[in-house]
């Protein structure tokens, strides 16, 4: 039996009218048989098995996590964000044409995820716009200097409406056009959120970047 063979059907599947059967994965398979690849993980959560969705799950679960905390405000948010994401991915893995890496497909669902957990919670925010600087003092903006640890508790720290536009154009590369689909907002607004925000972020750079001052 191939590897690919053992992990389509293996250890926890059952046949209709038959009991449990042990692991069939012996130690020599084990010392022998490489992780599974893409094509393998899908057709094992196709069929059902549990060895598969987790191994999926491990694979992926760290990069999700990642994303969702761009989108969320909170770690405890973007947890809820992940769940709701890999709950999609399970249930509609038999519609992923594999045109793709399973990777880009499932961020999409990520990405999905987060713009709905926005429009649940955009009615319960308030947000002031008098505190936020209108323009960019320059068109020089890097992102690439700044560690990840750093840039994600800024881009937390924007307005909900100013990080997911800001997040959707220039992390993921939709257009404003797209964005405003996605959001329900007119290019214009897109564009003018996501200026918005950029300026909000340059000016927390250079907050970040100011030599500190000593009293003495």
């Amino acid at each position: 039996m191939s590897a690919a063979t053992w992990f389509a059907f293996g250890a926890d599947d059952v046949l209709p009218d038959q009991t449990p059967v042990a692991p069939r994965l012996t130690a020599s398979r084990a010392a022998t048989a490489g992780p599974p690849t893409e094509a393998e993980l899908i057709d094992g959560c196709l069929r059902g098995r549990q060895l598969a969705q987790k191994l999926l799950y491990d694979k992926y679960a760290g990069k999700m996590m990642a994303v969702c905390l761009r989108y969320a405000q909170t770690t405890f948010e973007a947890e809820d964000v992940l769940q709701e994401g890999f709950l999609t991915v399970f249930r509609t893995l038999a519609s992923f044409r594999r045109e793709c890496p399973l990777e880009f497909w499932i961020r999409r669902i990520m990405i999905n995820a987060a713009l709905r957990q926005h429009r649940r919670n955009a009615s319960l925010v308030a947000v002031s716009d008098g505190e936020y600087p209108q323009t960019l003092a320059s068109e020089e903006f890097t992102l690439s200097n700044y560690n990840f640890q750093e840039l994600l508790q800024m881009v937390q720290e924007l307005a909900p409406r100013y990080r997911m536009v800001f997040n959707l154009y220039a992390i993921e590369g939709y257009n404003h056009k797209e964005i405003g689909e996605l959001l329900g907002i007119t290019e214009g607004t897109s564009k003018s959120q996501y200026s918005r925000g950029r300026a909000i972020l340059q000016t927390k750079l250079e907050r970040l970047n100011a030599p500190i001052r000593h009293v003495n």
